[in-house]
């Protein structure tokens, strides 16, 4: 296996969030779907900007890529 192959490329937050909500979430510091996994949904929709929509948005992505917000039955075991 080669490094870059070892490299994992982050996934950016998906398209169609509307500005607002990118810039709520960039000032928060999540800036790549990977990083969702450690907030839950109660917490990014305190944030100016983010609401149901852009939750679930971020749900969609995160599902995708097979991954989950923590608040989700996925991530707790």
């Amino acid at each position: 296996m080669t490094e870059s192959e070892r490299t994992i490329v982050p996934h950016t937050l998906p398209s169609g969030l509307g500005k607002p909500a990118t810039r709520a979430l960039a000032a928060a510091g999540y800036t790549h779907l990977e990083e969702l996994t450690h907030v839950t949904e109660a917490n990014l929709l305190k944030l100016h900007g983010v609401g149901p929509k852009v939750i679930v948005l971020l749900r969609n992505a995160l599902d995708a890529q097979g991954l989950a917000f923590a608040d989700s039955d996925e991530n707790t075991a």
